[in-house]
């Protein structure tokens, strides 16, 4: 996707943690996802279940001028991250957080809703070295097997950003489909950006499991906004060879603040 010298590019993207054996090692995928991210190229990328030693390989592939935040959801580097990475050329992190999806989200590795996975939120003020306008992007990941943690996650996203006031970005797996209570909660203060449009690729189901894509499928991927102009949106279905860099098709969008 290429925009102007104005708009900024995100993208969401589970990575699939390091852990599967061939035909879909990290080993084997690696040089495909690295293949995916120079070609494309985000300003901000929000990933999900990065485990850090593979966090660190992304990071070597990307160039230089990236950088990323994260925090393992276990605490330090422990379990799978949220990783924000983002192009210090275009964008500066001028602050940063972390919580848990719970109802203490400052204590590590919490959970109380229901859901037997840690579940966490990253959360970055970025600055638009470009324009000189600011933006807040978050990063999520929601349960997979508990329909009333993804619906209380929703809600403390959504109760989060009601008070902020600049342009928000969210990024995530949230596990759930359009239509569901937990995408009707946030998007009664969010955009989502493939509704949105216009849309330059077809739709697919965002996650795969390393199959074809699945044309019209569930799209459990999403990236939401509020204060910023969708010009842009598509979902990736890059791959080389019959290999794909992970069970998750990328989600991207081009928007202007």
């Amino acid at each position: 996707m290429l925009g102007t010298v104005s708009t900024l590019s995100v993208m969401s993207l589970n990575l699939r943690y390091a852990s599967d054996a061939e035909p879909n090692s990290w080993a084997t995928r690696r040089p495909v996802m690295a293949q995916l991210l120079m070609s494309t190229l985000p300003t901000v990328i929000g990933t999900q279940e990065g485990l850090y030693g593979q966090l660190g390989d992304i990071a070597h592939d990307l160039p230089d001028h990236y950088d990323w935040i994260g925090l393992g959801r276990a605490g330090g580097s422990r379990d799978e991250f949220m990783a924000v990475f983002f192009d210090t050329i275009r964008v500066q992190p001028l602050e940063f957080d972390h919580e848990w999806l719970s109802d203490t989200p400052n204590v590590v590795a919490s959970r109380s809703w229901g859901n037997n996975v840690v579940r966490m939120v990253t959360w970055v003020r970025f600055a638009d070295r470009l324009t000189g306008k600011q933006f807040v992007l978050v990063n999520t990941h929601f349960d997979h097997e508990s329909a009333n943690a993804r619906l209380c996650a929703a809600e403390f996203v959504r109760d989060r950003l009601a008070a902020q006031t600049l342009p928000v970005v969210v990024t995530g797996d949230f596990n759930d489909v359009p239509g569901s209570p937990a995408y009707a909660t946030l998007t009664s203060i969010l955009t989502d950006t493939w509704v949105a449009g216009p849309q330059t690729t077809p739709a697919y189901g965002t996650f795969h499991g390393f199959g074809p894509p699945v044309p019209n499928g569930p799209r459990i991927d999403w990236i939401l906004t509020r204060g910023a102009a969708v010009e842009a949106a598509a979902i990736n279905a890059f791959q080389r060879d019959g290999q794909y860099p992970t069970d998750h098709l990328a989600v991207q969008a081009l928007i202007r603040l």
